[in-house]
């Protein structure tokens, strides 16, 4: 009885080995699957979400997670149409949310974290009247995503959520663009009057009217006030005379000469490389991706094995780590090309360095790290450049 019981239990002790292992296998299957759908459709994470895995449960396989590209689950799921695995992928934004899945920056600066905390890394910026696309919500932080497309987290102080109806609303309205360094909006049109709020160059607000050399305007919330009509511009006639030359570009840079680096920042208050380059170009009309190694992945090729031959005013230039064989390349720094071998960059503090060697103003660490450059001005709405009219937040389609 004993040497019956001891078989039976041999049995069945290899037959569930087997299926473990098996299940192993099937599992690390869909996994490479997973994988491989993620590097396809959401390689930059800082872009897209693509967060899912599978799981066994009760001896089933499960596919659980999240992701903002219904064409990537769709793909994934053809692709495990014969592997029985249960579907629990949420598509956001989160059902949760209602029809509030957009929103608007309603400060004039507003931070946005890499995780929902105060305490953790400020990943990028965005000004007061920038469209946001929302996507889920957890305790007070929204995960949202901006014009350029980075994905980060806002705490509910920063924004307000709105339907799409309201989006379109706010797009079709009548703005102004602020075009002064810093200054403030008025409880009445008379500077003496109580302070709404500051605001920077580049911020967005509703126009409705004239009044004592003031035009009065509505912030995304609702709020009324006043700022002075020669320091802002009727948006759409801003956006029919900007003009993205080098002469332009370097002009605009210059006016930040001085501005303190500040790590995320893309704003008059503090910028960090590519904040200060994206705020130069998006001042121009023009979006560039947010970080440096992102844009470095958009615009036109420079050959550079010459270094300075082939530069133009204008040209974006990359620092970092050239790639080897054993080592991948890595893009840590960007700059603005002036001409001469000066380049100007938020290092410290907005500033202008050089190539070259028998200038005071000369780099060497830069020098040293330099490994190429992007021509953008000639790729506006192509190779991954988009100018603000024709960016899909602004121009008002889901």
């Amino acid at each position: 009885m004993r040497t019956k019981l001891k078989i039976i239990f041999i049995i069945t002790s290899i037959f569930a080995f087997n299926l473990t292992a098996q299940e192993k296998t099937e599992m690390e299957k869909i996994q490479s699957i997973i994988e491989e759908l993620e590097n396809k459709f959401a390689p930059d994470k800082r872009t897209a979400i693509f967060q899912i895995n599978v799981e066994n449960e009760n001896d089933k396989l499960v596919l659980k997670g999240e992701t903002n590209l219904p064409d990537a689950k769709e793909e994934l799921l053809k692709k495990l149409n014969e592997s029985n695995v249960i579907d629990q992928i949420e598509i956001l934004p989160e059902v949760e949310l209602g029809d509030k899945i957009y929103g608007i920056v309603n400060l004039s600066v507003a931070n946005f974290r890499t995780k929902p905390d105060n305490d953790e890394e400020m990943g990028t910026q965005a000004l007061l009247g920038t469209p946001l696309k929302v996507y889920k919500k957890e305790k007070g932080w929204y995960l949202v995503q901006t014009p350029d497309e980075y994905i980060s987290w806002i705490d509910d102080d920063g924004f307000i959520c709105v339907s799409y109806d309201s989006l379109l609303e706010w797009s079709k309205s009548e703005k102004v663009i602020y075009i002064k360094d810093f200054g403030f909006s008025y409880s009445s049109p008379d500077e003496n009057s109580e302070r709404i709020s500051d605001l920077v160059i580049g911020d967005l607000l509703k126009y409705s009217g004239e009044e004592n050399g003031f035009s009065k305007v509505i912030y995304p919330d609702g709020k009324e006030a006043f700022i002075k009509s020669e320091d802002c511009k009727h948006f759409n006639k801003w956006l029919g005379e900007v003009n993205p030359t080098p002469e332009n570009i370097l002009k605009t840079a210059r006016l930040f000469m001085g501005i303190p680096y500040l790590w995320g920042g893309t704003s008059v208050k503090g910028m960090d490389c590519s904040g200060f380059t994206k705020t130069v170009f998006y001042l121009n009309g023009v979006i560039l991706p947010r970080d440096a190694s992102q844009q470095a992945n958009v615009g036109e090729a420079i050959d550079t094995e010459d270094r300075l031959e082939n530069l133009l005013p204008g040209d974006l230039l990359f620092f970092g780590r050239k790639g080897s064989e054993t080592k991948k390349e890595k893009i840590s720094h960007v700059a603005i090309y002036i001409g001469n071998g000066d380049y100007i960059h938020a290092s410290g503090k907005v500033r202008i360095n050089s190539f070259a060697k028998d200038k005071p103003n000369y780099n060497a660490y830069r020098d040293d790290s330099f490994v190429r450059a992007k021509r953008v001005l000639n790729s506006i709405d192509s190779n991954g450049v988009t100018s603000i009219v024709n960016n899909k937040f602004y121009n008002e389609k889901k």
